[in-house]
Order: C-alpha cells, then structure tokens, then sequence
C-alpha cells in the first residue's frame, strides 16, 4: 500500500545571550522537507528506507524547544499550500487562487437606515392607485415668449472679457480648421454675413432676420424649360395642310417649347426650426413662353382659312398669393392649427388622383399628438385657366370644391400613414370658350346646354410600408348628379368608384413595383345613372407619370369636339379640357397593369422604367358616341424610361429626360380608323391606317437659385 507524501515546513527560532554584552536576535529559518513524517516507505526491491524525523510536541503541530549550550531552537510545523488542483478555475495557472479581501468595517456606520430599492418597498396609501379626490391633471401650457434684457442693451451686468452681441444671427463661426491643408474640407465658414448666396449663410434666403430677431425674408429664382416631342392621332379637318389627304387623321408629328420663370417670395415670423411660423406672406409670380408647332390646321385654330400649324404665346399668373396665420399652439410639443387664404397649392391624397391645384381658397391646417394626426379643411372658388400655359388668370368661374381630409400616422402599422378624405365639387352652368375660340362647356358632344354637376367624393387611401413591403393604394366613392349629361341626353345621378394599388419592394439600389388601376365606367349610356368614374382636378404620379404616353398625354377622340383622355391623367372621360371642361361621369372606364423599376444608378443618377397594359371597362359609350358597332377594350401596351440627373447632388439643378411609347391594340385602332370594318359588296374605302406606335420624348431642365 503506498502511502501519501506530505511536505511539511519546520520554523526555528534562534535565541542567543550571553551576559550583559550578549545581543538578543531573532531568525527564522524554513527548511521544506519532503518526505514522510514517523513513517517508512518500502523500495522497490523489497527494502525498507529510513527517513529522519523531528519530533515535535506530543500534540501534533505543538512547538518543541531545544537548548544546545547558549544556543535556544524551536521548532514549530507550517504547512504548505497543498500541490492538488484549486477548487475553483483559475484563468491564469502560474499566479495561485488569492483569497478575496474583506473590505473592513467601516468607523462610522449610517446613522438612518437604507432606504429599500426601486419598486421593492410599498407605497404609502397617499401614492397607490386609483387616488381618491382627483378629478383631472391639466398641464399648463403657455406660449413662450422672448424676454428682454435692458441691462445686456446697456453693456451692463456682463461677464468679464466678455462683448454684447445685439442679435444672435450675427455670431459668427471660430477659426478652426479640420484639416493642414485649407483646400479640403473645412466644418466652418468664415466671413461676414452674404446679402445673397445660394450656399453660405445670406440674407435674402431666409438664414438671418431682416427684421428685429424673427422676420425672415426668404428669396428664390426658378427656371424650368421644357421640350416636348410627340406623335398624337391628329384629325385633318375641313382642310388638310397636305393636299389629297383622304384619310380622316392626318399628319401626327407635334413638338413644343415651353419655359416658366418664376420670383418666390417668402416673408414670415417666426423660427421654422423650433415651432410653426406666427404668420407668413409668399407671392409667386410666373411668366411663361410656349412655342406649338404641328402639322395640321384645325389644330391650333377652327377657322381653316388661316391655315395656323405653328404659334407662339407668352402670358405673367400670379400662382400664388396667399397670407398664413398661426392661431395657436395644441401642446407643449407645438402641436398647431393654421390658416391659409389666398391663392394656395393643396394636393388631397398621396398621388393627386383627385384634386392637385393651385388655386384661390381658404384652408385650415395643423396636427395634433405629437404630429401622429394632421388635418386639412380647404374651400375653393376656383379661378379659370389660361388655354396654352394652364396658369391661373383673374377671372373667376363658377366652380367651388371644399376638400376635408386627415391623415393618422402609424396607423395599424409602424410606417403606414392612413387618410380619409371628402371632395365636394359644385361646377355651376356656365358657357365658356377657350383662347383658340374652340367651346368647352358645355362639351360639344350629343345634347349641347348648359349644365351644373354636383359630386361628392368619400376616399380612404394610404402610403408607407409594413415591414419590407412598401405600399400606396386609394379608393374612392362618388355619387351625386348632372343636370344635364351631353352623352345620356338627360339628368342622371353619379355612382362611380376607383381604386389604385401600387406594391413596391427595396433590394439594394433597386425598386421593384406592380401598379394596378380601376376606374370603372358606364355599360348604359342612356339611362339615368352615370358609372363612369371621372376627377376634379387631377395630376397623379403613378405607372410612369410624366414619362408614360398614356399618363402624359392629352389625345382627341376620333375627329370629335372632345378627348378621349386628358394630359396628365389616367382616366378616359370624354370631356373637352381638364382645365376648363367638366367633368363627365359617362365614360368607358380605364383598367390598368403594370410593372415598374425604379433605380439609384449613381448618387446623381436615377433611372424610371415602366411597362403597362390598358384596357378600357366597357364599350358601349365609344360605340354610341362614334355610332360603331365595332370596338374593342384593349387600347395598347404602354412602355417608358426616364432619367433624373441633379450635377450638384442638389435640386438647384435638375435634368429629365425620357421617352414614352404606345403600342395600339385593336381597340385603338378601331377608334381611329376612318372606316372600321369594309362592308363586302359595296365599294368602300379600304380601312384607314393608324400609326404602329406612338411616342412622347420629354426633356426637362429646372434651375432653382
């Protein structure tokens, strides 16, 4: 049996004396023995080996003292740290496990008692819940003021070394530089304040008062250009610039220039970056040139004799005139009501699917609880439009809108915003012609007299994203009535609806979208209830915008005294002008799907592609108003690309370009076509030719100093 070794460390102490002259010294010797203690341990060859012992005292681990001559020992056993693995893990085995210290007690203790920790100990009965005695907490609010100080005006009360500074929009920045080289970037301009400057601090736009502490005058200059070219279905007319045209539909080649400049000027009170404005004046003045050039008379005048294809226009609107006045604060967190009048701009919903004007009206705005709600009620009387540039004119026309909506933030989701909205449109009966001398209103198409339409306008739409999907989608309900409807040839009552889905999803610098569109329309003309869906205003950016064909342009239905569509809209509703025609709730309805690509190609760089199909809802309305028994839904496959370039990584210079294509389907032909359908065993013309596609080339330039 073989037995444990132990090692075991002996002290001696040594006392030495000797007489008064002895010198008392203490030592301490520690002598490490390895090996057994009172014991002997066997060889491997069968012998025993003795090992010398000390003994100690009787008790184990007692003291034993020797005396050899004037020399004193004592022995005493300490035992060594044992050699079998710590108990505990120890990151770093060549350093052995130190005991932990006891922090020592301290020679003051707390006098009071500590207090228990957060939420452990009990209320008193004054603070548990509910409280009795409490009807409501109002948190007084009141609106800060500036305060001011006499002493400061009068240099007095000052800190030394120190300056008064009578207007804290003048401090300028320190000296300091980022970098050795100046040329590189540097976090701070230097240098008095500019009059005028489109990126240091100046006067004229808005970065200092010109006025005491807190009226601002903000200036700004724009120019946007604007060169269209375009290949239209163009009615020849009673005569044809190109002699021996038999064809109904001459020469469809158009292109125009148009250039807006425009003067903004905005004069307001307030701290834009702290709380809504005290009150605001903005005038916005805009001269705008255009230039028409097309290859057939009738086009730009109905009288032939003049035989006009080109013609140049100039005309000065004041777009925008309007005074804004803060009425007051909702909440500490300047949650606000204002109020607007004059003439303003006012988009309803997220697209502008309805109503995107701007025009003379009275509008209440503001928010509330922490901007999670805003809210706008606006009324209109709205201002006619200027036939070749769209601006507003002076004159007024007998049309009001009244326009209610509210937007709720998050609304079941983090990202989605939510709006409901109500339109009212009252376009009284009125008679009125264009600056070409061509009538719109009432629209020169079946029973020509003066109507009013009355509509009403219940929406819900919304925009944002849930998760990883990004969504907008509209629907809107309208009913109402038209005294008079030209096509139906009586009163009818309006029951019409749309919808509007766009899905879109974010992978890197890509956007990939899936647009659908209803518009529904009128499968009986001639009763007394219109189905066709039609707007007030609209100017929607959707399935292409200004890019697509079939959105941007306006084209006329079939040589008559109507459109088929607008310029910039979605919707086939058959009236004379969206800016000064009526709107027409018997119509043949629009669907539409489509396909688009939106990509960030560089930081300056962006790039819109867009694929769409269009379909009409239903025919009867073309076949009565063309007398045909001959047409189809299908209008064309509709294709556009477009680009965005900002040079300065700014919107002080912006470059649009893109080009549009439609592809006509059958039912577009069969609309166009002077003879649809050759009778066999007579002798009719053969059908007419249409044009294998239709294009728009669109190039934009806009400056903004």
């Amino acid at each position: 049996m073989q037995k444990s070794h132990a090692k075991t460390c002996f002290a001696l102490q040594v006392n030495v004396g000797r007489g008064a002259s002895s010198v008392g010294c203490f030592a301490f010797l520690f002598l490490c023995i390895s090996g057994l203690t009172n014991a002997q341990e066997p060889t491997n060859q069968g012998e025993e080996k003795t090992t010398s012992s000390v003994h100690l005292g009787e008790k184990s681990g007692a003291p034993s003292v020797r005396q050899l001559g004037d020399w004193k020992l004592t022995f005493a056993e300490v035992p060594l740290p044992s050699s079998s693995p710590p108990a505990q893990f120890n990151p770093d085995p060549g350093t052995p496990n130190e005991p932990e210290s006891i922090e020592p007690p301290s020679l003051f203790p707390p006098v009071i008692p500590p207090l228990p920790k957060y939420g452990e100990g009990a209320l008193p009965r004054s603070l548990e819940l509910p409280r009795k005695g409490v009807r409501e907490v109002v948190p007084g609010r009141r609106k800060l003021e500036y305060e001011n100080y006499p002493e400061a005006e009068q240099n007095q009360g000052l800190l030394p070394n120190s300056q008064a500074v009578p207007n804290r929009w003048f401090v300028g920045f320190g000296r300091w530089k980022r970098y050795a080289d100046p040329s590189t970037e540097t976090p701070y301009q230097s240098g008095a304040l500019k009059l005028w400057h489109p990126y240091l601090q100046s006067t004229l736009k808005g970065d200092a008062p010109i006025i005491g502490q807190d009226i601002f005058l903000n200036l700004t200059l724009s120019d946007f250009f604007q060169f269209e070219a375009r290949r239209l279905p163009t009615p020849s007319g009673v005569s044809s610039a190109r002699p021996n045209s038999s064809e109904f539909f001459g020469r469809s080649e158009q292109f125009s220039l148009s250039n807006d400049f425009s003067i903004g000027v905005d004069l307001f009170k307030g701290e834009t970056a702290f709380k809504p404005v005290e009150w605001a004046f903005r005038f916005l003045g805009v001269y705008n040139n255009n230039y028409t050039d097309v290859q057939e008379t009738n086009v730009l005048n109905p009288d032939p004799r003049l035989r006009n294809t080109a013609r140049y226009k100039d005309f000065f609107a004041l777009q925008e005139a309007f005074a804004e006045i803060h009425l007051r604060d909702l909440s500490n967190n300047y949650d606000f009501i204002s109020s607007r009048f004059g003439i303003q701009p006012f988009v309803s919903d997220f697209r502008g699917f309805i109503f995107n004007d701007s025009n003379l009206g009275a509008r209440i705005f503001g928010n509330y609880d922490n901007n999670r709600w805003q809210y706008n009620l606006a009324v209109f009387d709205m201002l006619e439009k200027d036939t070749y540039s769209d601006l507003n004119t002076f004159d007024s026309r007998d049309q009001q809108v009244v326009i209610a909506n509210v937007f709720r933030q998050d609304f079941f989701a983090k990202g989605y915003t939510a709006e409901l909205s109500f339109h009212a449109n009252f376009d009284g009966a009125s008679r009125h012609y264009d600056k070409n001398g061509f009538i719109v209103r009432p629209a020169p198409i079946g029973k020509v007299q003066d109507h009013s339409v009355q509509s009403y306008y219940l929406g819900w739409t919304g925009d944002g994203h849930i998760g990883w999907l990004n969504i907008t989608h509209a629907f809107y309900q309208v009913f109402g009535e038209d005294s008079l409807n030209g096509i139906a040839g009586k009163r009818v009552s309006i029951n019409a609806q749309m919808a509007a889905l766009e899905l879109s999803v974010d992978k890197d610098w890509l956007r990939h979208k899936i647009s659908i569109f209803y518009a529904s329309g009128d499968s009986k003309p001639k009763d007394d209830e219109a189905t066709g869906f039609d707007t007030i205003f609209d100017r929607p950016f959707f399935i292409g915008g200004p890019f697509s064909f079939y959105v941007h342009q306006g084209f006329n239905l079939a040589g008559t005294a109507v459109n088929f569509k607008q310029r910039d809209s979605l919707v086939p509703d058959f009236r004379t002008s969206k800016a000064e025609g009526q709107s027409n709730f018997v119509n043949p309805g629009a669907f539409i799907v489509g396909y688009g690509l939106d990509a960030d190609v560089l930081p300056k760089l962006k790039a819109f592609m867009n694929v769409n199909y269009i379909w009409t809802i239903d025919t009867a309305v073309t076949r009565q108003v063309l007398f045909t028994n001959h047409a189809s839904n299908d209008i064309g496959l509709d294709c556009s690309l477009g680009l965005q370039w900002r040079p300065l990584l700014t919107d002080n210079v912006i470059v649009s370009a893109g080009v549009g294509f439609l592809v006509p389907a059958e039912g577009y032909k069969e609309i166009y076509r002077a003879n649809t359908r050759p009778v066999p065993g007579f002798h009719n013309p053969s059908a007419g030719a249409v044009d294998d596609f239709l294009y728009s080339g669109l190039l934009t330039v806009t400056l903004t100093y």
